[in-house]
């Protein structure tokens, strides 16, 4: 049996502004209608699975547990980092969960939930191959068979030959063109997946070997971990003391008797727009466009519309991203800019760089409709039957509008029930909270006032979701 761990950490910054830091590109429909972490596990259906281990950031759980609720995943172990350490504790944290649940050195098959892969069939064969080797004792890594000389990606140099398994001989970084090219007449050279298979006990071993500060780290992080219903929780110094490597470094490059599976099966990470352009399947003149879009005369164009109409003319070479807040314009051979460019809003300390206005919640959304000077008004969708923290602001008062639904309104002891087009004031410094109590979702208009509208100007006493510390 395989024991899956998605991968979901990562920021995504090269597809800003579709993908921002508290809503990254593994969380989000870029080439078809779900997510690629949910593509990532059904692609998965059909081998000889057991419970799969997610690894995410601490603010990404509950997209998390969503997503992996909707593809009939809701007994998932998602493991929570408290910081990104990369990718070698990231794997050793679920190997120790693996071992965890009882099983004799189960064999883990580690994936990055960013990736396309387009020949499913293809995928999972190499995969049961994979699963012999790791069986043996092997270190496996999947090695994508390159079709030009790409300078986006890392590159895995193994032993010379034909068979569909052939030992490993060292990673490279990402090469120049030159480099790249030099690497497809020579042969045995294959793009970097980031997929690797293993029993969990023999990554630990190598990795307790190879990389000791990392392993030590790991193993008290795990074991204190505080369990909760959906979410396992790091220990957080435990982990932050942990060196950050990746994988390759730590133990990969160094272990002996590693092995590289040619992979051929219609793969890209979608580490730029120009990637998923590529893998959404370009018409005749060249351009992919997605939602609400006007084209005329353009070539060679991804044109993507989240809210607006997106007018085009007579464009060659361009990536259009159009979302509620933010439009990015560039030209495909200067997509590599992109993450400078977040780095700069990073700078500036631009709201965009974190968020969309339309925010997930666990109870539901929320979606900045108009921000001002000392006022800002919001959209509120609870789901049937959710209800938020009981909290309280220092800086802002609010009036709630109810617009659909029905709302249970708590304020400083005193309970409401609202229905469509009835209000309330919650004063500040009131302890509040609002309830959904019907079959059907609630919306309401929620005007925000005061002389600070920051999200971090919440004390919260009691919540459903765990966000009160203890």
């Amino acid at each position: 049996m395989i024991t899956p761990v998605l991968l979901a950490g990562g920021s995504g910054t090269r597809l800003w502004p579709l993908s921002r830091e508290l809503f990254p590109k593994q969380f989000l429909p870029l080439t078809g209608p779900e997510s690629q972490l949910q593509a990532t596990a059904r692609r998965l259906a059909g081998l000889p699975l057991v419970t799969a281990i997610i690894v995410c950031g601490e603010e990404h759980r509950f997209v998390v547990a969503e997503q992996m609720r909707a593809v009939g995943l809701e007994d998932a172990h998602i493991l929570l980092e408290p910081v990104g350490r990369d990718t070698a504790p990231a794997i050793a944290v679920a190997a120790l969960e693996a071992l965890a649940e009882g099983a004799e050195n189960p064999v883990l098959l580690v994936l990055p939930s960013d990736h396309v892969i387009a020949d499913v069939q293809s995928f999972q064969k190499t995969v049961q191959l994979g699963y012999k080797q790791a069986l043996d004792g092997r270190m496996v890594t999947f090695g994508i068979v390159p079709d030009s000389p790409a300078t986006g990606y890392g590159y895995i140099q193994a032993e010379m030959g034909d068979s569909a398994v052939l030992p490993l001989l060292s990673f490279t970084e990402k090469p120049d063109l030159d480099t790249a090219r030099q690497y497809l007449d020579e042969g045995g050279y294959y793009w970097n997946s980031g997929m690797f298979m293993f029993r969990a006990g023999d990554y630990l071993d190598q990795l307790k070997a190879l990389a000791p500060e990392i392993y030590a780290a790991c193993v008290q992080a795990h074991q204190k971990a505080q369990r909760e219903k959906d979410f396992i929780r790091l220990d957080a110094d435990s982990f932050s003391a942990s060196p950050s490597d990746s994988i390759d470094y730590a133990v990969m490059e160094k272990t002996s008797g590693a092995v590289v599976l040619p992979l051929e099966a219609g793969w890209s990470d979608l580490g730029s727009w120009d990637a998923v352009a590529q893998a959404s399947g370009p018409d005749a003149s060249g351009n992919v466009e997605q939602g609400d879009v006007m084209s005329l005369g353009n070539s060679n164009c991804l044109l993507r519309s989240e809210q607006r109409l997106v007018a085009a003319i007579g464009l060659q070479d361009q990536v259009v991203i159009e979302t509620a807040d933010a439009v990015l314009v560039a030209h495909k051979n200067q997509l590599q800019q992109v993450k400078t460019l977040v780095k700069e809003l990073t700078l500036a300390k631009r709201d965009e760089v974190l968020n969309h206005r339309k925010v997930e919640r666990p109870w539901g959304s929320y979606e900045t409709l108009v921000k001002g000077p000392r006022f800002q008004v919001k959209k509120i969708v609870v789901k049937p039957g959710a209800r938020l923290s009981l909290q309280m602001h220092h800086h802002r008062a609010e009036h709630w509008v109810v617009v659909h639904g029905t709302a249970e309104a708590h304020c400083d002891g005193e309970v409401l029930l609202l229905s469509e087009n009835q209000s309330t004031y919650i004063p500040i410094g009131c302890k509040h909270r609002l309830i959904n109590p019907g079959a059907s979702p609630l919306e309401l208009i929620e005007i925000q006032s005061g002389d600070y509208l920051g999200e971090d100007d919440i004390v919260r006493y009691e919540d459903t979701y765990g966000r009160v510390a203890s």
